[in-house]
């Protein structure tokens, strides 16, 4: 009798941690329901010459530029140097051999508690506030709310998001953009479209992943334990949430057209590690071209992923998946 009480006790007490699970996960659905700016305050950038701070542009405003590169960054004071470095080495050296190729570099600090500012202000002021721009949220959000502000205010064709410890070479970032041309000129009456002057890249919806799938089998040797685990365990579970089609959704590198991005960024509402997931999931919502491009990636320390991720990661595939399943998550075409 008594094993039978403390069992039907206990099958209460999980049955009201559950349903307050889910009533949680639930109201937090519908919150976001009713708001995905996620970010309050308006995002500005700061002209470190002028002190002023300056309105960003809108991705609904005409591209003014050809490529948009957004650097999320979070703490990043030490590894941002290196890759701004050899991210800009590469956009000068392009940009004395095509005249017509113009870029922007958008570091969004993601409310750094340590000297990230500082180090994206030093670019601003090194290559102008035309080239380099540093937009500040204020508090950290998380690294979805990051790009997500970035691509919403940058001025490119074509916008790349990358990380800012430099694990991909931005050299890359040619695959996927040629892979991107190549799609939009069948999509637009065939091959035709390379003589056509009506023709925009950036009228075009198509989104490049880079992958790192094919490194995968290297990859599970020399990482820690806990890291492929958690990469396994996350594999499935995006499976079931966005389902297949895309074998490497994490890869930090991603490229998208400016109308892929308009509709994408307008309606993506989770801020940190899954918003990834997200992306394919509205991709194919939209019917948007995704292709999977494979990159040179390379394991940089001071990775911010741990066994502490998990959690917040189930937490916003929960939200995704109830969001969308309940359609309390509108999406905007």
């Amino acid at each position: 009798m008594i094993m039978e009480f403390l069992f039907t006790i206990l099958a209460a007490l999980i049955s009201i941690v559950a349903l307050g699970l889910v009533s949680v996960i639930v109201f937090e659905a519908y919150r976001r329901s009713l708001n995905n700016a996620h970010v309050d305050a308006p995002a500005i950038f700061e002209d470190p010459k002028s002190l002023k701070q300056v309105p960003c542009p809108d991705i609904f405003d005409p591209a003014k530029k050809y490529l948009s590169l957004i650097i999320p960054a979070f703490n990043e004071e030490h590894r941002l140097p290196g890759a701004l470095n050899e991210t800009m080495n590469y956009l000068k050296k392009r940009e004395a051999k095509d005249k017509s190729f113009s870029y922007e570099v958008l570091i969004v600090d993601d409310g750094s508690r340590d000297g990230t500012k500082r180090v994206a202000f030093d670019f601003v002021k090194k290559y102008g506030v035309d080239k380099v721009r540093a937009i500040l949220l204020g508090k950290n959000h998380g690294k979805g709310e990051a790009i997500r502000k970035g691509m919403l205010h940058s001025r490119g064709e074509l916008l790349l998001m990358l990380d800012a410890d430099g694990a991909t070479k931005v050299t890359d970032l040619e695959k996927l953009e040629n892979q991107i041309h190549a799609v939009a000129r069948k999509e637009h009456h065939g091959d035709s479209a390379a003589c056509d002057t009506t023709f925009k890249i950036s009228d075009i919806p198509i989104v490049a992943f880079g992958s790192r799938a094919h490194l995968e089998e290297k990859a599970i040797a020399t990482r820690k334990w806990y890291r492929n685990f958690l990469m396994k365990g996350f594999h499935l579970v995006v499976l079931l949430t966005a389902g297949p089609g895309i074998r490497d959704t994490q890869c930090g590198f991603k490229m998208f057209t400016r109308s892929a991005a308009r509709k994408l960024f307008t309606n993506i509402r989770l801020k940190r590690w899954c918003f990834d997931v997200e992306l394919v999931f509205l991709c194919k919502w939209f019917r948007i071209p995704v292709l999977e491009v494979s990159v040179n990636w390379s394991e940089i320390p001071g990775s911010k992923v741990n066994l502490l991720s998990i959690p917040n990661m189930l937490w916003e595939l929960a939200l995704m998946s109830v969001g969308y399943r309940t359609q309390m998550w509108k999406i905007n075409s």
